[in-house]
Protein backbone atom coordinates (compact mmCIF):
# COMPACT_ATOMS: atom_id res chain seq x y z
CA UNK A 1 0.00 0.00 0.00
CA UNK A 2 0.97 3.62 -0.37
CA UNK A 3 2.75 5.30 2.52
CA UNK A 4 -0.21 7.64 3.01
CA UNK A 5 -3.80 6.56 3.66
CA UNK A 6 -5.26 8.79 0.95
CA UNK A 7 -6.69 6.63 -1.85
CA UNK A 8 -7.82 7.28 -5.42
CA UNK A 9 -11.22 5.71 -5.98
CA UNK A 10 -13.91 5.22 -8.58
CA UNK A 11 -17.17 4.69 -6.69
CA UNK A 12 -20.80 3.91 -7.56
CA UNK A 13 -19.82 3.59 -11.21
CA UNK A 14 -22.79 2.18 -13.14
CA UNK A 15 -21.90 -0.39 -15.78
CA UNK A 16 -23.97 -2.74 -17.95
CA UNK A 17 -23.52 -6.50 -18.11
CA UNK A 18 -21.70 -6.01 -21.43
CA UNK A 19 -19.30 -3.44 -19.97
CA UNK A 20 -20.73 -0.10 -21.08
CA UNK A 21 -20.66 2.89 -18.70
CA UNK A 22 -22.81 5.12 -20.96
CA UNK A 23 -25.00 4.64 -24.00
CA UNK A 24 -24.26 5.99 -27.50
CA UNK A 25 -25.07 9.53 -28.72
CA UNK A 26 -24.55 11.56 -25.56
CA UNK A 27 -26.23 14.97 -25.85
CA UNK A 28 -27.94 17.67 -23.83
CA UNK A 29 -31.13 15.58 -23.98
CA UNK A 30 -29.27 12.33 -23.23
CA UNK A 31 -26.39 13.10 -20.81
CA UNK A 32 -25.83 9.35 -20.22
CA UNK A 33 -26.36 8.45 -23.89
CA UNK A 34 -29.30 6.57 -25.38
CA UNK A 35 -30.31 3.85 -22.89
CA UNK A 36 -27.71 5.10 -20.38
CA UNK A 37 -30.14 5.94 -17.53
CA UNK A 38 -30.76 2.17 -17.13
CA UNK A 39 -27.24 2.01 -15.63
CA UNK A 40 -28.27 4.33 -12.80
CA UNK A 41 -31.66 2.81 -12.00
CA UNK A 42 -30.13 1.28 -8.86
CA UNK A 43 -29.25 4.80 -7.62
CA UNK A 44 -32.39 6.83 -8.37
CA UNK A 45 -34.61 5.17 -5.66
CA UNK A 46 -32.00 5.56 -2.88
CA UNK A 47 -32.20 7.98 0.01
CA UNK A 48 -28.83 9.42 -1.07
CA UNK A 49 -30.21 10.34 -4.51
CA UNK A 50 -33.47 11.73 -3.11
CA UNK A 51 -31.54 13.87 -0.62
CA UNK A 52 -29.21 15.19 -3.36
CA UNK A 53 -32.15 16.17 -5.54
CA UNK A 54 -34.44 17.71 -2.93
CA UNK A 55 -36.72 14.67 -2.65
CA UNK A 56 -36.92 15.09 1.12
CA UNK A 57 -38.67 18.43 0.59
CA UNK A 58 -41.40 16.73 -1.47
CA UNK A 59 -41.85 13.90 1.02
CA UNK A 60 -39.80 11.39 -1.00
CA UNK A 61 -37.38 9.84 1.47
CA UNK A 62 -35.93 7.10 -0.71
CA UNK A 63 -34.90 3.53 0.03
CA UNK A 64 -32.36 2.66 2.72
CA UNK A 65 -31.24 -0.81 1.62
CA UNK A 66 -27.92 -2.17 0.35
CA UNK A 67 -27.85 0.04 -2.77
CA UNK A 68 -28.28 3.09 -0.54
CA UNK A 69 -25.48 1.93 1.80
CA UNK A 70 -23.14 1.59 -1.17
CA UNK A 71 -24.16 5.06 -2.40
CA UNK A 72 -23.45 6.49 1.09
CA UNK A 73 -19.98 4.93 1.00
CA UNK A 74 -19.39 6.72 -2.30
CA UNK A 75 -19.36 10.11 -0.52
CA UNK A 76 -17.45 9.00 2.57
CA UNK A 77 -14.12 10.79 3.21
CA UNK A 78 -13.94 12.36 -0.29
CA UNK A 79 -11.75 15.49 -0.36
CA UNK A 80 -11.74 16.17 -4.12
CA UNK A 81 -13.22 14.90 -7.38
CA UNK A 82 -11.87 14.55 -10.92
CA UNK A 83 -14.30 14.59 -13.87
CA UNK A 84 -13.85 14.12 -17.58
CA UNK A 85 -15.06 16.98 -19.74
CA UNK A 86 -18.19 15.04 -20.82
CA UNK A 87 -19.16 14.61 -17.17
CA UNK A 88 -19.16 18.40 -16.81
CA UNK A 89 -21.27 19.05 -19.89
CA UNK A 90 -22.08 18.48 -23.57
CA UNK A 91 -20.00 21.42 -24.90
CA UNK A 92 -17.19 20.21 -27.21
CA UNK A 93 -14.08 22.04 -28.35
CA UNK A 94 -13.16 25.53 -27.12
CA UNK A 95 -15.61 27.06 -24.61
CA UNK A 96 -17.76 29.52 -26.61
CA UNK A 97 -18.39 31.42 -23.35
CA UNK A 98 -18.75 30.60 -19.67
CA UNK A 99 -22.54 30.14 -19.73
CA UNK A 100 -22.43 26.35 -19.23
CA UNK A 101 -21.93 25.64 -15.51
CA UNK A 102 -22.63 21.91 -15.36
CA UNK A 103 -25.67 19.63 -15.33
CA UNK A 104 -26.54 20.25 -11.68
CA UNK A 105 -27.96 23.75 -11.24
CA UNK A 106 -26.58 26.27 -8.74
CA UNK A 107 -25.44 23.72 -6.16
CA UNK A 108 -23.61 20.69 -7.60
CA UNK A 109 -23.49 17.50 -5.48
CA UNK A 110 -19.70 17.55 -4.96
CA UNK A 111 -19.18 20.15 -2.17
CA UNK A 112 -15.37 19.91 -2.52
CA UNK A 113 -12.78 21.09 -5.10
CA UNK A 114 -13.55 19.38 -8.41
CA UNK A 115 -11.05 19.11 -11.28
CA UNK A 116 -12.34 18.90 -14.85
CA UNK A 117 -10.06 17.44 -17.55
CA UNK A 118 -10.16 19.54 -20.72
CA UNK A 119 -7.95 20.72 -23.59
CA UNK A 120 -9.36 24.24 -23.28
CA UNK A 121 -8.51 26.58 -20.41
CA UNK A 122 -11.22 28.31 -18.42
CA UNK A 123 -11.21 30.29 -15.14
CA UNK A 124 -12.12 28.59 -11.87
CA UNK A 125 -15.90 28.34 -11.47
CA UNK A 126 -17.18 28.87 -7.90
CA UNK A 127 -20.56 27.27 -7.23
CA UNK A 128 -22.86 27.15 -4.20
CA UNK A 129 -22.25 24.54 -1.50
CA UNK A 130 -18.45 24.55 -1.68
CA UNK A 131 -17.92 23.12 -5.18
CA UNK A 132 -15.17 24.91 -7.12
CA UNK A 133 -14.58 23.61 -10.65
CA UNK A 134 -10.93 23.82 -11.71
CA UNK A 135 -10.25 23.21 -15.42
CA UNK A 136 -7.04 21.21 -15.96
CA UNK A 137 -5.44 21.29 -19.40
CA UNK A 138 -2.20 19.38 -18.79
CA UNK A 139 -3.39 15.81 -18.30
CA UNK A 140 -4.35 13.25 -15.68
CA UNK A 141 -1.13 13.27 -13.62
CA UNK A 142 -1.46 17.04 -13.13
CA UNK A 143 -5.16 16.74 -12.29
CA UNK A 144 -4.40 14.02 -9.73
CA UNK A 145 -1.58 15.99 -8.10
CA UNK A 146 -3.82 19.06 -7.81
CA UNK A 147 -6.74 17.01 -6.50
CA UNK A 148 -4.58 15.25 -3.90
CA UNK A 149 -3.23 18.58 -2.68
CA UNK A 150 -6.77 19.98 -2.44
CA UNK A 151 -8.10 16.84 -0.69
CA UNK A 152 -5.88 17.48 2.36
CA UNK A 153 -5.38 13.83 3.24
CA UNK A 154 -8.84 12.63 2.25
CA UNK A 155 -9.60 10.41 -0.74
CA UNK A 156 -9.87 11.56 -4.36
CA UNK A 157 -12.88 10.27 -6.31
CA UNK A 158 -12.71 9.93 -10.09
CA UNK A 159 -16.23 10.56 -11.35
CA UNK A 160 -15.88 9.41 -14.96
CA UNK A 161 -16.79 9.04 -17.69
CA UNK A 162 -15.48 5.76 -19.04
CA UNK A 163 -12.60 7.23 -21.09
CA UNK A 164 -11.32 9.11 -18.04
CA UNK A 165 -11.52 6.03 -15.82
CA UNK A 166 -9.72 3.97 -18.51
CA UNK A 167 -6.87 6.49 -18.64
CA UNK A 168 -6.39 6.38 -14.88
CA UNK A 169 -6.58 2.56 -14.81
CA UNK A 170 -4.10 2.23 -17.67
CA UNK A 171 -1.68 4.42 -15.69
CA UNK A 172 -2.22 2.30 -12.57
CA UNK A 173 -3.39 5.36 -10.62
CA UNK A 174 -6.65 3.96 -9.23
CA UNK A 175 -6.54 2.12 -5.89
CA UNK A 176 -10.15 1.01 -5.77
CA UNK A 177 -12.93 0.65 -8.34
CA UNK A 178 -16.52 0.08 -7.12
CA UNK A 179 -18.80 -0.94 -9.98
CA UNK A 180 -22.58 -1.01 -9.68
CA UNK A 181 -23.26 -3.73 -12.26
CA UNK A 182 -26.75 -3.58 -13.70
CA UNK A 183 -28.41 -6.63 -15.33
CA UNK A 184 -28.95 -4.82 -18.64
CA UNK A 185 -27.31 -5.07 -22.08
CA UNK A 186 -26.63 -1.77 -23.86
CA UNK A 187 -24.94 -3.22 -26.96
CA UNK A 188 -23.10 0.02 -27.75
CA UNK A 189 -21.80 3.17 -26.08
CA UNK A 190 -18.80 3.97 -23.88
CA UNK A 191 -16.96 0.73 -23.07
CA UNK A 192 -15.22 0.61 -19.70
CA UNK A 193 -12.86 -2.30 -20.43
CA UNK A 194 -11.82 -1.55 -24.01
CA UNK A 195 -8.04 -1.99 -24.35
CA UNK A 196 -7.50 -2.83 -20.66
CA UNK A 197 -5.94 -5.99 -19.22
CA UNK A 198 -6.97 -5.55 -15.60
CA UNK A 199 -5.02 -8.57 -14.36
CA UNK A 200 -1.82 -7.41 -16.03
CA UNK A 201 -2.40 -3.96 -14.48
CA UNK A 202 -2.43 -5.60 -11.04
CA UNK A 203 -6.13 -5.47 -10.18
CA UNK A 204 -8.25 -8.18 -8.53
CA UNK A 205 -11.84 -8.51 -7.32
CA UNK A 206 -11.95 -7.76 -3.59
CA UNK A 207 -15.66 -7.70 -2.69
CA UNK A 208 -19.04 -8.60 -4.20
CA UNK A 209 -22.25 -7.36 -2.56
CA UNK A 210 -25.74 -8.04 -3.94
CA UNK A 211 -27.93 -4.93 -3.81
CA UNK A 212 -31.59 -4.52 -4.65
CA UNK A 213 -31.06 -3.39 -8.26
CA UNK A 214 -27.31 -3.79 -8.84
CA UNK A 215 -24.45 -6.13 -7.96
CA UNK A 216 -21.70 -4.10 -6.30
CA UNK A 217 -18.24 -5.33 -7.30
CA UNK A 218 -15.14 -3.77 -5.76
CA UNK A 219 -11.83 -4.20 -7.61
CA UNK A 220 -8.57 -3.22 -5.87
CA UNK A 221 -4.99 -2.68 -6.93
CA UNK A 222 -2.83 -5.41 -5.40
CA UNK A 223 0.39 -4.89 -3.49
Amino acid sequence: RKAFPMAVKVLCFGVSLDGFAAGPQQSLQNPLGVGGPALMEWFFPTQVFQRMHGGAATGEHGETGVDNQMAERGFDNIGAWILGRNMFGPVRGPWPDEAWQGWWGDEPPYHVPTFVLTHHARPVLHMQGGTDFHFVTDGIASALAQAQAAAKGRDVRIGGGAATVRQFLQAGLIDELHLAMRPVLLGAGESLWQGLDMRALGYAVAEVVQGERATHVTVRKQG
